[in-house]
């Protein structure tokens, strides 16, 4: 048809039957687009990962390790055959050794949508992070991955009322915050003096798979207010090592720990004469007694060497005697036993477990007589005042001042 005689036919059309075809002109176009659309976005899908590998062809099941489950048990029911179990079990143990799955742990395969669905990969996650990897078909490998970690730094401040423990678990703070602000000050704070009315702030790291907390990583810097006395720390590498610093650059770290164990309370002070409990005699007693139950660890308070270990027959019964340097020896009494690979000449750091409370020797109860020997003349612990280790270097100051500035607490 021409297009002048197309002009004509159309003009002979009603105002109606036009409307329509422009209307269905209209429809057909967007569902063209929309195809169109489908497709591109089709096209452009994102694939889905699951530790590394894409699951777009493979169904997904997860499980978990029960109590007495073995590997067979666990792959026997994905039809995976005993040649294939038997290889995992036998040339994978440096990859992973899988007599070391636990109960609880969760575990997951992979499995074809071929006709016949097959088990394609089998993961075991060791822990949050880890994960090891077994491919059940072909070259039956395996490996180690990692799932994929971020960090945000948290802040929590509080007052104790009750508890450090109970203060921190009221701003939802990780529990482990309590015992690493008890590392931190272990050379400054007597964290049995926690009381009512004093005041703390923790800025620290978390760390996240995905939206999920998997649990704390440092802490950054922190304050504590105890008794009226301010304590701050701050986190700083200087020398490829960190470690925790005042406000000044002292390190807080000192050269001794504040007490070589968790006491319930001290029975008996340094002295020059104290009645002793047994003999009745009046004596100089140049330690502290701190009472605990029998088992508690006892360790050294700084790096040295064991230089003595035995029985003392003058009353002390089992004892560990160490000597730091050229200037400080400490000895600790009445040990219910030693601990393991402790012998004259070994070498501890500090902090290092070396034995265990008791009540060998003239004794009426479990403690340890703690001694502390400078230049050769005992001195006490109680109001020793330990050296620090290696402070904020002066070519660093500049470095950590920016360190502080960026965690004001």
């Amino acid at each position: 048809m021409k297009f002048r005689e197309i002009i004509a036919h159309c003009s002979q059309l009603t105002a109606h039957s036009l409307l329509l075809i422009v209307l269905s002109l209209f429809l057909f176009s967007c569902g063209n687009n929309d195809n169109a659309e489908n497709k591109e976005s089709k096209k452009h899908k994102e694939p889905e990962f699951l530790y590394g590998i894409c699951i777009d062809n493979y169904d997904v099941r997860i499980d978990t390790i029960r109590k007495n489950q073995f590997l067979s048990n666990i792959m026997l029911k994905q039809n995976v055959d005993y040649n294939t179990i038997t290889h995992i079990e036998k040339n994978h143990r440096k990859t992973f050794d899988i007599r070391k799955i636990k109960p609880g742990q969760k575990h997951t395969f992979l499995i074809s949508r071929d006709s016949i669905a097959q088990a394609v990969f089998w993961i075991y996650e060791i822990n949050k992070i880890d994960y090891a990897v077994f491919s059940l078909t072909d070259s039956l490998n395996a490996w180690i991955g990692h799932k994929e970690v971020t960090t945000k730094i948290e802040t929590i401040e509080g007052t104790i009322e009750s508890s450090l423990w109970n203060a921190v678990a009221a701003t939802g703070g990780d529990q482990n915050i309590t015992m690493e602000l008890s590392d931190i000050y272990q050379w400054t704070v007597d964290f049995f003096g926690i009381q009512p009315g004093d005041a703390f702030k923790v800025v620290y790291e978390n760390r996240y798979i995905k939206d999920e907390c998997i649990g704390m990583g440092k802490i950054l810097a922190s304050y504590l207010n105890n008794a009226g006395s301010e304590h701050y720390a701050y986190y700083f590498e200087q020398n490829g090592k960190g470690e925790y610093f005042d406000k000044e650059g002292a390190n807080l770290r000192k050269a001794f720990l504040k007490a070589p164990l968790n006491y319930r309370r001290i029975s008996s002070t340094f002295s020059n004469a104290r009645k002793h409990p047994v003999t009745k005699v009046v004596r100089p007693h140049h330690g502290v007694d701190y009472a605990a139950p029998t088992g508690t660890p006892v360790v050294t308070i700084g790096d040295g060497t064991v230089i003595e270990k035995g029985w003392d027959k003058k009353g002390g019964g089992n004892y560990i005697k160490i000597k730091h340097n050229s200037t400080y020896t400490t000895t600790y009494m009445h040990l219910n036993g030693f601990a393991k690979g402790i012998q004259k000449g070994s070498k501890v750091k500090q902090g290092q477990l070396i034995g265990y409370v008791g009540s060998t020797g003239m004794s009426t109860g479990p403690h340890l007589d703690f001694r502390l020997n400078k230049n050769g003349k005992y001195i006490n612990p109680l109001t020793f005042e330990s050296p620090s280790s290696e402070p904020v270097s002066e070519e660093n100051k500049v470095a950590f001042e920016e360190v502080m500035s960026k965690y004001e607490i």
